[in-house]
């Protein structure tokens, strides 16, 4: 959603009209951002005057690596590095233990410091924990008193426990499948009946592009105008500058598919 809907805390041009178009759409916001709880996204978006989702709509990469853990070991037990909002989604299905863990799993946000850190490599090393990321974003866009920052993202934070055991983490997050699977199967719909919209042609375009989605990629986050786009990753359906673009295209390409304003 940052990139596409908003930047920090503020909307982004078109946002606000997107929002109110596909409001009788079946659609879902999927996020590779494990910091905030559904219910805090949703807050987040309403203090911006945005339309306020129900939370059920809203999909993070912490509720699909909950989702997954659980899926393969019933019950586990789990040592967690990052924000609050990955444990938090963890505990629902799983325990926490730094020293019998099954799973050491690496989110985004603050909490990974030299302890925890030794902490997991040793639960890795000694217990065979298997390590898990949320995502592979590297990087990851923010606003901060008005300036653009780049922080570290959920790739280069699970980075230092794949180098210190020579492991590789299995990630969760886009561009694998699990977060458009569990969006699609809310919805009830099929992916060759849906569009990803997204900012990054890394995560959001590519993965989408893998399950048989239709995509749009909205140049107002990761790829700028006239910012040549990777060339090992299929075009985007759409390749549009803001979603005001988008909406216009739609209407020439789904004639009757979105209501108008």
């Amino acid at each position: 959603m940052d990139g596409v809907l908003y930047h920090g805390d503020q909307p982004l041009p078109g946002a606000l009209g997107l929002l109110r178009r596909i409001a009788g759409i079946p659609h879902a916001f999927v996020t590779n951002n494990p910091i905030r709880p559904p219910e805090r996204v949703a807050d987040a978006l309403e203090a911006m005057g945005l339309p306020r989702p129900d939370p059920a709509r809203i999909i993070t990469s912490a509720l699909a690596t909950a989702r997954w853990l659980a899926g393969i070991r019933p019950g586990f037990r789990y040592f967690a590095v990052g924000a609050a909002g990955l444990d938090e989604a963890l505990r629902v299905v799983g325990e926490p233990d730094s020293e019998r863990a099954d799973f050491v799993v690496v989110g985004e946000g603050v909490g990974l410091d030299y302890e925890q850190l030794t902490i997991g490599i040793n639960l890795i090393l000694g217990r065979g924990a298997r390590l898990v990321g949320t995502n592979p974003d590297p990087t990851v866009d923010a606003m901060r008193d008005g300036r653009h920052l780049v922080l570290p993202g959920g790739g280069a934070l699970v980075a230092p426990f794949a180098a210190a055991t020579g492991v590789t983490p299995t990630i969760i997050g886009k561009p694998e499948p699990m977060l458009y699977e569990m969006a699609l199967e809310r919805l009830g719909q099929a992916a060759s009946d849906g569009i990803m919209i997204g900012d990054r042609m890394d995560t959001d375009i590519a993965g989408a592009e893998r399950l048989g989605l239709w995509t749009a990629l909205v140049r107002s986050g990761r790829h700028p105008p006239g910012r040549p786009l990777p060339d090992d990753i299929p075009p985007p359906d759409f390749d549009v500058t803001s979603l005001d673009e988008l909406l216009a295209h739609w209407s020439d390409a789904f004639p009757g598919w979105i209501p108008e304003a």
